[in-house]
């Protein structure tokens, strides 16, 4: 008769670890260099290895939204709307993954770290419920001196590389990539360098949540290292730079972004618990203007 496997034992199960990867095109690559780096908790103590992004990294997850910019753009207001309600639907159901990685992240409590939670699930509702309304607000019926109708209307400004918040490991990542995706643009992320592991988990919701591939892609590692490839790539249109600390380094990533003209939004002191207001909205977006003859 065959003995019981230890594993079937009382007490004797091996955990299973989990690997942090990277999020690119809606798949969750390994760094294409293989490195990784050890991620601790806010005391110190090792929590877990993860994927430590290169150059080509970012080039594969510039592609990516690049690819999924058309689709996503192009999709109605009303749409992107009910995708990311349904982001925050998902994040509701991983509350507790979400709040054990915040507070071990942070250093919080956890009951400090279901509130910092809850707020990014509200943020993500925040949002969309602007998808269809922010055409009427930055949008304009323009008075002409003719026949004519004339109307300036909003539209997505293309890939928005986002170089994430650093101390702010889950609500400043949403309220930097929200903002920026609702209105039709993609993004490339590079996620807090200490604090990664709720980036990870955040793109694990997207993957499951009906955000197309490459709409949102999510880099872990070091902004230092990769900003500087994202900030001359010619095919990055927008680059935020509130994850750089270092005045010197944003003011050589700012010269990078001078290349192609990109929109840049220099780093500044935020609380990201306040109302976010539309400044993040209103900028990665081109206004268009249309003539129309009337009577046609």
């Amino acid at each position: 008769m065959p003995t019981k496997a230890a594993s079937d034992k009382p007490g004797t199960r091996l955990e299973v670890r989990k690997t942090y990867k990277l999020y690119i095109g809606g798949a969750f690559p390994r760094s294409e260099s293989g490195r990784s780096y050890v991620v601790n908790n806010a005391k110190g103590k090792f929590l877990a290895n993860a994927s430590q992004a290169s150059r080509k990294d970012a080039r594969d997850a510039v592609v990516a939204a690049r690819k999924a910019f058309g689709g996503w753009s192009g999709r109605t207001a009303y749409n992107r709307g009910q995708v990311l309600y349904r982001i925050a639907e998902v994040m509701e159901g991983r509350h507790e993954q979400f709040s054990s990685e915040v507070a071990l992240s942070e250093g919080l409590s956890i009951s400090k770290a279901r509130a910092v939670v809850d707020a990014s699930i509200d943020r993500w509702v925040w949002y969309a419920g602007w998808a269809d309304k922010l055409a009427q607000v930055v949008g304009s019926s323009n008075p002409v001196a003719g026949p004519y109708f004339d109307f300036s209307l909003p539209e997505a400004t293309g890939v928005v590389a986002v170089l994430a918040p650093q101390d702010s490991s889950l609500l400043g990542l949403t309220s930097v990539i929200a903002p920026a995706i609702v209105s039709g643009n993609t993004v490339v992320a590079v996620s807090s360098y200490e604090r990664p592991l709720p980036a990870v988990t955040l793109g694990e919701v997207m993957a499951t949540s009906d955000v197309p591939g490459g709409v949102v892609n999510i880099l872990t590692g070091s902004a230092s290292e990769v900003g500087p490839w994202l900030a001359s790539h010619l095919d990055v249109n927008a680059i935020d730079l509130c994850g750089i600390e270092d005045p010197d380094e944003a003011r050589d990533l700012e010269a990078a972004s001078a290349e192609n003209l990109k929109r840049v939004r220099r780093p500044a002191e935020e609380d990201w618990t306040e109302s976010p207001g539309l400044s993040r909205l209103t900028q990665y977006l081109e206004l268009k203007t249309v003539w129309h003859p009337i009577g046609l």
